[in-house]
This record gives C-alpha cells, structure tokens and sequence, in this order.
C-alpha cells in the first residue's frame, strides 16, 4: 500500500514502472542534470537500479529516489530529484527517509552530490567526507 503524506498529498511508492519521459520531466524541473533528451538511457538507468521510490501527486509523478545497493554494506543514492515547485516541502526528505528504511541500520548511505545540493545534504542527516575517488563518464 503506497504511504502517503496528507500534509502535501504526496504518495509514495517502492519499485513500480516508471515512465522514462514522466522521469526526464522531474529530472528537469528540479535542476539535476541528466542526459534527459536520451529517453533509452533514463529507461535503462531506472530499469537497473534495484530500489527506487517515486512519489506522485495524483497521477503525476513529482519526485524519485534512484538507488543500487546490496542491501547490507551499502547503498548508493544515484539520484534524488523533486520538482521545483514541491523543493522545500519535504518529498525529497521523505525519499530519503523511505530509502533509509528499507537498507536499515547496518548499510551505509552514499551519494555523489550535484555542486547546487552540497548544502542540502547535511541538513537531512548526511556527513561530508573529503576522501573518496571516482572515474567520471566519458558520455
């Protein structure tokens, strides 16, 4: 049963099929830069990630927490986005919060954050590190 957040009437749901258009369009209102015009790849990119939370204002889909994990070490938050206008309402807080609770206590959460939400992160619980190593995409 999908939870849902009367105070914004946000539902939330676990790994259901998601429109890769629906995706790109969240994607785009909340700033986060994604190859959006490569509708193929953001299938493929929902399709492969194994716990993924979307949240929906009636049928529109308003936000997404993309994740890969093993559900016992870690877990690695490939993508938090939130349309523009519910920034700020508490959605994104809630992925988060969903997320954490499926992977539990024992699995560390991670993330590669874009250069606008460096702030944002600490503010819902998650500490800065300064190691950490990564080979970028080349496309």
């Amino acid at each position: 049963m999908p939870a849902a957040d009367s105070a914004t009437a946000i539902t939330y749901r676990r790994d259901i099929p998601l429109d890769p258009a629906a995706v790109a369009r969240v994607f785009d209102s909340s700033g986060l830069k994604r190859p959006t015009g490569d509708l193929a790849r953001i299938a493929r990119m929902v399709e492969n990630a194994n716990l993924v939370f979307s949240a929906w204002r009636g049928d529109e889909l308003v936000g997404i927490a993309r994740s890969v994990t093993d559900f016992s070490w870690c877990c690695y938050l490939a993508d938090l986005a939130v349309v523009r206008d519910l920034q700020r309402a508490g959605v994104g807080r809630e992925l988060i919060r969903l997320t954490q609770e499926v992977i539990g206590p024992g699995c560390s959460f991670v993330l590669i954050s874009a250069p606008e939400a460096m702030e944002y992160y600490p503010k819902v619980g998650f500490e800065k590190l300064d190691r950490g190593f990564v080979r970028w995409r080349t496309q």
